[in-house]
């Protein structure tokens, strides 16, 4: 499936007002049913939208609706985006309420199958604070009695990727200052 441009029926106004292609290719490149763009020609839908231009905001090129013009056979391709949007994947977090009494368990968990983990890490990684990871760590926590290590990724608070980055960069900062890189744990994921 072609990626869609951005807001597709403004587009294909735009397309049927400006252009000279056919409703099957406005179609096919904004996503929709050719009844539907044959019906904002006809005014039925679509009133009072405003025209997307497409090719001023780099979503195709002059060139590529000249070509499709000249051949109804030929499909518009939507360009690749010239900055794609990331996932943020870095810092702090928002954190639902239901979720922040497992942070701990967490915690617990990463400081006891990835001691290579800096605190700076867990912080980013699960958007928890310095002093509550020496808490769990020292087990000066309110609740270290009923502390068990759950896995974070289990629990929602981060991604496997997330955590796997994070490790990785861990054992790549021991490498480099000359330290015995902790070999990769076998987790247990059965339910108990």
């Amino acid at each position: 499936m072609n990626a869609l441009p951005l807001m597709p029926k403004a587009t294909a106004v735009w397309l049927i007002e400006k252009t000279a292609l056919t409703f099957t290719q406005i179609a096919e490149f904004c996503g929709m049913h050719p009844l539907e763009v044959q019906a904002i020609a006809d005014g039925e839908v679509a009133q009072g939208i405003v025209g997307y231009d497409p090719v001023k905001n780099h979503q195709v090129t002059q060139a590529e609706i000249d070509r499709c013009e000249k051949d109804p056979a030929q499909r518009l391709k939507v360009l690749p985006a010239p900055n794609p949007i990331h996932r943020r994947s870095k810092g702090a977090r928002y954190t639902p309420v239901a979720k922040r009494n497992d942070r701990p368990d967490a915690i617990a968990f990463l400081l006891r199958n990835f001691p290579q983990l800096s605190d700076v890490q867990m912080v980013k990684l699960l958007g928890t604070t310095k002093d509550t990871i020496e808490k769990v760590r020292t087990r000066q926590h309110w609740n270290s009695a009923n502390i068990k290590p759950r896995d974070p990724v289990i629990l929602g608070l981060c991604s496997q990727t997330d955590l796997n980055a994070m490790v990785a960069a861990a054992n790549d900062r021991l490498a480099r200052e000359g330290q015995a890189v902790p070999p990769p744990i076998e987790l247990d994921n059965d339910p108990v």
